[in-house]
């Protein structure tokens, strides 16, 4: 059988190293020796002896994810072999994380990681009840983190002497050590009349980066 569709780029070689890479824009290879941790639902093909299993919350991570949307639907896989996860096509991306370093991201955004990494829902301080994504998860340890977009997202970095404004449905995640607070870029006669439909952004100030999708939120698909 001859097609394009069997040419090197698309075929799954077996992986040489343990641990994530990418399989293509849109898909995380993850060699499973041992266990890891990746977004429920999310796993699309698999070969060799892994199990499968859903990860609690907790009951403080469980109310919090009732209370804000946010939150992270985990499942441990333990064993040794190779799995394959993506989440409706979105574009992949892979962060190494180091020692000391933290970084805060949006759950929806998370795909999978490695167990040598920890996470924790804390509250975004000086958003303020009125801003959306009240809540991030921070990642810190060390390992490997895989993040997906819809689109190519960017990095902006932020500085002393350049705060950056996010709009809080674009923003995928920022250096945790950054400080957070509620910007209001329209007036009050503005809003009255109208606006322009970006009367609050979420201002981040320090020295780091934030990483933001080229498109706001979109609604989430409900089922019939």
């Amino acid at each position: 059988m001859k097609s394009d569709l069997f040419a090197s780029e698309h075929l799954a070689e077996t992986a040489t190293f343990p641990g994530m890479s990418l399989q293509n824009a849109k898909c995380v290879k993850y060699a499973v020796n041992g266990e890891m941790q990746a977004r429920q639902g999310s796993m699309i093909a698999f070969r060799g002896d892994l199990q499968f299993e859903r990860k609690g919350q907790g009951i403080g991570g469980m109310l919090k994810r009732a209370v804000t949307g946010e939150g992270l639907a985990l499942m441990s896989v333990r064993g040794q072999g190779e799995a394959w996860f993506a989440h409706e096509a979105q574009n992949c991306f892979i962060v190494e994380v180091e020692q000391n370093d933290a970084l805060s991201v949006n759950g929806r955004n998370v795909l999978c990681f490695d167990s040598t990494l920890s996470y924790e829902i804390r509250t975004v301080k000086g958003a303020g009840m009125t801003g959306g994504g009240l809540f991030n998860s921070v990642f810190t340890g060390y390992g490997k983190l895989a993040l997906m977009c819809e689109g190519t997202p960017i990095v902006i970095p932020v500085t002393t002497q350049a705060p950056v404004c996010v709009d809080t449905d674009a923003v995928v995640g920022w250096s945790e050590q950054l400080r957070t607070s509620l910007h209001r870029s329209q007036s009050v006669g503005s809003m009255i009349r109208g606006g322009s439909g970006e009367a609050v952004q979420l201002r981040l100030d320090g020295e780091g980066f934030v990483i933001v999708r080229p498109s706001e939120l979109t609604p989430q698909k409900t089922s019939n």
